[in-house]
């Protein structure tokens, strides 16, 4: 058997949306066949948690969600795809038809040429952290000061993150108002605490809902609901989850400093 010269890996996005590769896309094909988180990870081979959240991601990365699902019960987290979700799946798979009969005929046009020398003629660039926390919105403020910018990102309706970033960054990341970007946080940046109107030097305030808790030998993790089809999570101490009498549905805010709120843009 000959190994072909070429393996496309397809990534999908629309205008400057978040990109979607195989991976998620049989995730979600999975879901749509079993209705559960649970079968759908067995079936694909992640962990429940795993699945969970990239659930979550998708969710957060896209402007309407593209799964509906909840998490625990009896199945293990029923889910369904959205119209939207569905309308995912469809497009990528077209253009994965599409995209291997492109690269069947650059495979007979390269056909001969040195195996080293084919690797400088594609290239793909992705982006990697660490953050837990990816929310996609769109720039709707810049006030501009003398070294630094306070820059309003809009997640959904009635939802703006805050961030603080040099005057530097927001020409490097050429920011301008109507332009999508993401906000990173780190889980470990994000303070729970309850009540509303707070008095806290933390510029965003962020109401949400516990949707879930996962307890390990130090640390607690905490999922919020903070806007349809969008979370939150933040990793706090045992202690303190046990203190606040965390559980779902319990009533929380989200504390995040401005400075603490990384952005960036594809």
């Amino acid at each position: 058997m000959v190994t072909p010269l070429l393996n496309a890996a397809l990534s999908l996005r629309r205008g400057e949306g978040p990109r979607v590769g195989g991976a998620r896309i049989a995730l979600l094909e999975a879901l749509d066949e079993f209705g559960t988180i649970r079968a759908a990870a067995a079936k694909v081979g992640l962990s429940y948690k795993a699945a969970w959240d990239a659930v979550q991601a998708l969710n957060n990365l896209f402007e309407s969600p593209l799964v509906t699902a909840k998490a625990g019960g009896r199945q293990g987290g029923a889910a369904e795809l959205t119209p939207s979700g569905r309308a995912v799946v469809q497009a990528f798979h077209r253009v994965e038809t599409e995209l291997a009969e492109v690269i069947a005929r650059i495979e007979q046009g390269l056909a001969g040429a040195p195996a080293d020398d084919l690797g400088g003629l594609f290239w793909s660039l992705g982006m990697q952290t660490s953050a837990r926390n990816a929310l996609r919105g769109t720039v709707s403020r810049i006030t501009v000061g003398e070294v630094n910018a306070e820059v309003g990102l809009t997640v959904t309706e009635g939802l703006e993150i805050t961030a603080v970033v040099t005057r530097d960054s927001v020409a490097a990341l050429r920011l301008a108002v109507g332009r999508p970007a993401i906000a990173l946080i780190k889980s470990s940046f994000v303070v729970l605490a309850k009540g509303m109107d707070l008095v806290t030097s933390a510029r965003n305030q962020i109401a949400g809902v516990v949707a879930s808790r996962t307890d390990g030998g130090v640390s607690s993790e905490i999922v919020l609901e903070i806007a349809q089809g969008k979370t939150l999570t933040a990793t706090i101490t045992v202690e303190s989850a046990e203190a606040m009498g965390l559980a779902e549905g319990e009533v929380v805010t989200a504390l995040i400093k401005a400075p603490h709120v990384i952005l960036a843009v594809e």
